[in-house]
């Protein structure tokens, strides 16, 4: 695995960005999140070392825009280099993650045709509204592979209808002292829309404000991805 921040900053885009571990990051370091900048490693996919070799490491997935989104409007001109270095690395699966997917068909490379093979795409929403708005989209875009991040879940979530050609959908709480609860009700019900349609699932991590059988449970963070590991309810599709 690898991490590849073309960019760093973002700004807050709905409600499931309020308590944004990047804002909150940078404000400790008293950095402006607003001010989107080139990064440093602008190039590291295709950076290579004093033999002409890659540095990043073949057969690598690669965790693009984690830190930010690689659909931000700042990020307009400096994209298409971006697309051209995933398609002169084949070798490498590139994976991003967006709560634009309203801008996508504005930002694609003129040779995107289906899709390019070593690229996932993936839709983040957090409650009903967000999902209904964004996989409507999402759903009629011409992409490979395409996952759906609810995180955070902010409540019970129906996405049954656009699991369509989705290969993955994670769900996660909320980190924060204040964090909006996730109820585990609402993690099963999700894993049963997947497991029907035959979609893997993956219960990426609970809340700090964590209800299970009806009982509110205060979590810190290293608590967060144990517990949900430990919960067992990961779903992998075409395996028995």
């Amino acid at each position: 695995m690898a991490v590849w921040n073309p960019w760093r900053g973002c700004h807050r885009y709905s409600e499931g960005c309020k308590f944004c571990y990047i804002h909150k990051g940078d404000m400790k370091r008293g950095m402006d999140t607003n001010l989107i900048v080139k990064s440093a490693k602008f190039n590291a996919p295709v950076a290579v070392d004093k033999k002409g070799r890659y540095i990043m490491k073949s057969g690598q997935l690669v965790y693009c825009c984690f830190s930010t989104d690689f659909l931000l409007e700042e990020a307009d001109p400096w994209r298409n280099e971006c697309w051209s270095m995933m398609k002169e690395r084949p070798d490498l699966h590139f994976l991003f993650l967006t709560k634009r997917i309203e801008r996508f068909s504005q930002c694609l490379p003129d040779d995107w045709g289906e899709g390019y093979e070593n690229v996932t795409v993936g839709c983040t929403v957090e409650n009903q509204q967000t999902a209904d708005e964004r996989l409507e989209i999402f759903s009629k875009l011409p992409i490979k592979h395409k996952n759906i991040a609810l995180q955070p879940m902010l409540e019970a979530v129906d996405i049954e209808k656009y699991l369509e050609n989705v290969e993955l959908v994670v769900v996660g709480g909320e980190y924060d002292r204040n964090a909006r609860p996730l109820d585990y009700d609402w993690a099963l019900a999700v894993r049963e829309q997947c497991i029907r349609h035959q979609v893997s699932f993956s219960f990426r991590q609970c809340g700090t404000n964590f209800i299970q059988n009806g009982k509110l449970r205060r979590l810190n963070y290293g608590m967060l991805f144990k517990c949900a590991r430990e919960s067992n309810i990961d779903y992998q599709a075409g395996r028995e």
